[in-house]
């Protein structure tokens, strides 16, 4: 479960890589970081309080740096990437917006113009009339 904006609740699915690193991370850092105290927070910072996005934020930027990617990233790049991705190949518009956890469906339909343009490039790539 993740909180998000307006302190709404959401699951968040995440796959088997994902999952491995938290197990390691939970054993490992964060066991030794808060050293016996108790949170119910995931993500926490060097003195164990809960990050916080903005703290997030500049650990995503930090990482970018770091893997030499120099576009500009931020969560919400991801958040965007992993929309579109969605959509690109072929996710149903109302599980994009559960997995966003958007309140209303014309918020997550910010997303389907990337993915009408990518129609629009395998038309034309693809149709003879195209």
């Amino acid at each position: 479960r993740v909180m998000g904006k307006g302190n709404k609740e959401r699951l968040v699915p995440f796959g088997q890589i994902a999952r491995d690193a938290i197990v390691r991370y939970l054993a490992g850092a964060r066991s030794t970081i808060l050293g016996g105290q108790q949170t119910d927070d995931l993500f926490v910072t060097a003195r164990g309080a809960g990050m916080s996005r903005v703290m997030f934020w500049m650990l995503v930027k930090k990482y970018a740096l770091l893997a030499d990617i120099t576009s500009p990233l931020s969560p919400h790049t991801l958040r965007h990437a992993f929309a579109t991705h969605l959509l690109n190949h072929g996710a149903d518009l109302r599980a994009v917006q559960m997995l966003l956890g958007h309140a209303d469906i014309s918020t997550t339909t910010i997303y389907t113009h990337v993915a009408r343009e990518r129609l629009k490039k395998i038309h034309g790539e693809h149709h003879p009339r195209g």
